[in-house]
């Protein structure tokens, strides 16, 4: 359900819309915690993808164990560690064809399934949530190259405050620079109730200490020193390029854009990979 609320934009009046405004409005008056617990279910639940992908030769599987549980890691190579991070309802299988180029660059890659997602533990998947885990995972880290992060991955890399980021390189795809404006512009298009929504995630923002008006990639991304590439669809349907175009303004921001490859597809591309040779050529 939380894919169709975030990944679908609804233009003019909806009567389903309004429907879903006026039953969650009321069962929220009504019965206040069980709507609570009803709306965690349909707002941070996402899709576990079922979709057969071809492991590449020589991937490593290994369950890690972090404060939201056991997250899977995959790894792919030798040499220093690209570990990326993926978006909402989506898996570290979608990096495969990218971790192949890394390994044959030279380096390690490793990936990981965000709490809810792929193969890792968790019933819920929320941000917070997201840059508790990946920090666990930069903890078991001796020390990396960079990193690579898709679509709401970015907001998690972006966010983070973790010392093995300092001063690392970092791959954005599609990044969802505009992830609160974005998060609650979606939510409203879908008419769920929003003092319902609210409340949900001021349960998060207290549970992991991280209100929802702390959040900003943007800010974060301008405030870096170190080289960050964006790699982007002009027409991407649910991240923002125009805020990828307007990061691309300070100097150590480098747009590659793309066109006809949408949100999924840009991560099969050849674009990506130059992306990540560009980065990687600036260190030699």
């Amino acid at each position: 359900m939380s894919s169709k609320i975030y990944f679908k934009k609804s233009r003019g009046f909806d009567v389903r819309r309004k429907l879903i405004n006026l039953t969650t409005t009321l069962h929220h008056r009504l019965a206040p915690e069980h709507a609570k617990r009803v709306a965690r279910k349909v707002l941070l639940t996402p899709v576990r993808s079922k979709k057969s992908v071809e492991e590449p030769s020589g991937l490593e599987k290994k369950p890690v164990q972090t404060s939201e549980g056991m997250m899977m890691t995959y790894s792919l190579g030798e040499g220093p560690t690209w570990v990326l991070g993926h978006g909402w309802s989506g898996s570290s299988r979608q990096f495969y064809s990218l971790m192949e180029h890394i390994a044959a660059s030279g380096y390690k890659a490793l990936a990981f399934d965000n709490p809810a997602h792929g193969e890792s533990e968790g019933r819920f998947g929320h941000l917070p949530g997201f840059v508790a885990a990946f920090d666990n995972i930069l903890e078991q880290q001796e020390s990396i190259a960079g990193v690579v992060a898709h679509s709401m991955g970015g907001a998690m890399v972006l966010e983070s405050r973790h010392p093995q980021l300092q001063d690392k390189p970092v791959l954005l795809v599609a990044p969802v620079l505009n992830y609160t404006e974005n998060l609650v512009s979606a939510v409203a298009q879908s008419g769920y109730s929003m003092k319902l929504f609210h409340d949900v995630v001021d349960d998060i923002a207290k549970q992991y200490q991280y209100p929802l008006d702390s959040i900003d990639p943007m800010h974060r991304l301008e405030g870096r020193g170190s080289k960050a590439v964006i790699v982007h669809d002009k027409y991407d349907r649910f991240a923002s390029y125009a805020h990828s175009e307007l990061a691309s303004a300070n100097q150590h921001v480098t747009l590659i854009a793309t066109e006809g490859l949408g949100h999924g597809r840009i991560l099969q591309s050849e674009q990506l990979k130059s992306g990540f040779d560009l980065l990687v050529s600036d260190e030699h």
